[in-house]
């Protein structure tokens, strides 16, 4: 749990203490704004920017795509931000919450936990590009 969010407490803690120095050089407005640039980095580098990932990582009756992915990731981040509303037409497993999930990957991309993996329709696919992956979970609209 506390490795799921190291990445955002280290961007919290490092603007707490840039923000600190600032103000103690006598520039409060500055040390506002760079408290609250380092407090949003924390919030996207932090589990919260992803959709909650369910109980069990590969069974179920959910047919939805699966994508796997971590905390601090900047390719996930890259994902989850071009995808915008259509991520929420996936399921999202954190693979540091769930060990399941982390062997999966490990067996889709022969032994690494390369991230974001994506598992449409029982095949993997590492890091793939996010208009593709839209182009897999959105319907094509009918021509009239």
């Amino acid at each position: 749990m506390v490795r799921r969010w190291s990445v955002a407490a280290l961007a919290a803690l490092c603007g707490v203490l840039i923000a600190a120095a600032r103000f103690g050089d006598g520039a409060p407005g500055t040390a506002a704004l760079l408290l609250a640039g380092f407090l949003v980095l924390a919030f996207v580098l932090s589990p919260l920017a992803f959709p909650r990932s369910p109980a069990a990582s590969s069974t179920g009756a959910d047919e939805r795509p699966i994508v796997y992915w971590r905390p601090g990731c900047v390719f996930c981040l890259r994902l989850r931000a071009r995808l915008g509303a259509d991520a929420d037409r996936l399921r999202w497993v954190d693979i540091w919450q769930d060990p399941s999930a982390a062997a999966a990957v490990r067996e889709i991309t022969g032994g690494d936990e390369t991230v974001p993996t994506v598992v449409i329709g029982g095949r993997g696919h590492v890091n793939p590009d996010p208009s593709w992956l839209r182009d897999q979970i959105v319907p094509a609209t009918p021509q009239a």
